[in-house]
């Protein structure tokens, strides 16, 4: 009811400023409005009275639209322009806009922005999290399987793949480290041993070049003494040097060398222990009926069966060479290290000075000078 008294007196202002040849125009847009209003009441529209009244006021701009009588499909005969119309018609309020909240459209955007920020990360932490549950699903199926196959061979249930002459091999080379191991050890309490006698002649050579001058009647003794040890004490040093160096490329042959033959050798073993689980996958399902069901898994596990194959074959190549070269460098590194060994040890007991360090020569092995320290580590920078 107030809507059509508002629309009433709308209606009767406009229409008394308006030329009486142009009535009909304000006729149908205040019809037009009616409906308008009467939708959006329909459904559930919430705009406020004050707003569609000043629409009203505010109204179209009548200069830029035609009004077609003629209805749809019309001729052109029933276009009236109404840029011929004349007089006040309906006027634009300024204030209009004054009383309309405007929000801002850079809120709008930064909060648009970073949705979508988050929806991307969002995204991108489920594909990560996916990936590793697919990982882990892959881990844990492998992992059974191999468990499965070891446990079968360690009963005598399932068969395994066996190369004996790759693993005489790898079992020789396990005994030789072993071994090795062993001569390191006791080469390095060889050298803990030499080196705390050399510093005990180091200490008596010391204490007797002191009592030989606070004993006058016994300076001779002491002195000749004196000499002998500080000989053996810089003999010592020299077979210290041959040692450490013995034990230095000993030590590198085991620990080193040795222990990269043997991690290839733990991936073959590996490798070889996958290769026989998807091998006796393979045969169990090729023994159970040929329905598509078990088609389409046995597909499946033909290609797991060639790629672990692949792999092993090629790991069991790797191995192969490796234990060719680890042979052919164990030969060359002892027989240079005894060589060195048996000469150094012979010189020094024998008394041989010129002998010991023609040793060290001949393996290119320098001392440190007598007294000289580790550079500190600012020197090293």
């Amino acid at each position: 009811m107030g809507f059509s008294f508002c629309l009433f007196s709308i209606h009767a202002v406009v229409f008394l400023s308006t030329p009486p040849q142009h009535h009909h125009l304000l006729s149908m847009s205040v019809q037009a409005a009616k409906l308008q209003w009467s939708l959006d009441e329909k459904v559930g529209s919430s705009r406020d009275t004050r707003d569609l009244q000043q629409v009203m006021v505010s109204g179209p701009n009548l200069n830029e639209t035609k009004i077609v009588s003629g209805g749809y499909g019309g001729t052109a005969e029933g276009i009236i322009p109404t840029s011929s119309i004349t007089g006040p018609a309906v006027r634009y309020n300024p204030d209009f806009n004054k009383r309309i909240q405007v929000t801002g459209f850079g809120s709008n955007m930064h909060h648009s922005s970073s949705s979508s920020s988050s929806m991307a990360a969002e995204q991108t932490t489920r594909g990560v999290a996916v990936e590793k549950l697919e990982y882990m699903k892959k881990w844990g199926f492998n992992t059974y399987k191999c468990t499965k196959q070891m446990i079968s061979e360690r009963f005598g249930r399932g068969s395994r793949t066996v190369d004996l002459e790759m693993e005489a091999q790898i079992e020789v080379l396990r005994d030789t480290k072993r071994k090795y191991e062993n001569v390191l050890r006791l080469a390095r309490a060889l050298t803990n041993h030499f080196y705390n006698m050399v510093q005990t002649q180091h200490a008596l050579g010391d204490t007797f070049a002191d009592l030989s001058q606070k004993s006058p009647e016994l300076r001779d003794e002491f002195g000749y003494n004196a000499e002998t040890q500080k000989l053996l004490c810089k003999n010592g040093e020299t077979l210290l040097g041959a040692i450490n160096f013995f034990v230095s490329s000993i030590n590198t042959l085991v620990n080193k060398t040795m222990e990269d033959t043997l991690t290839t050798i733990k991936m073959y073993e590996n490798a070889r222990l996958e290769f026989d689980a998807y091998r006796s996958d393979l045969d169990e399902l090729n023994m159970g009926p040929r329905d598509a069901v078990t088609m389409a898994r046995i597909d499946a596990a033909q290609q797991q069966y060639h790629v672990h194959r692949e792999k092993y074959e090629r790991l069991r190549s790797d191995v192969t060479i490796k234990l060719k070269f680890l042979e052919e460098n164990k030969v060359k590194v002892m027989h240079k290290q005894l060589l060195l060994f048996h000469n150094a040890i012979s010189a020094y007991f024998a008394g041989n000075q010129q002998q010991l360090e023609q040793t060290l020569k001949q393996f290119n092995i320098k001392l440190k000078p007598p007294g000289a320290e580790q550079p500190s580590w600012l020197e090293e920078q």
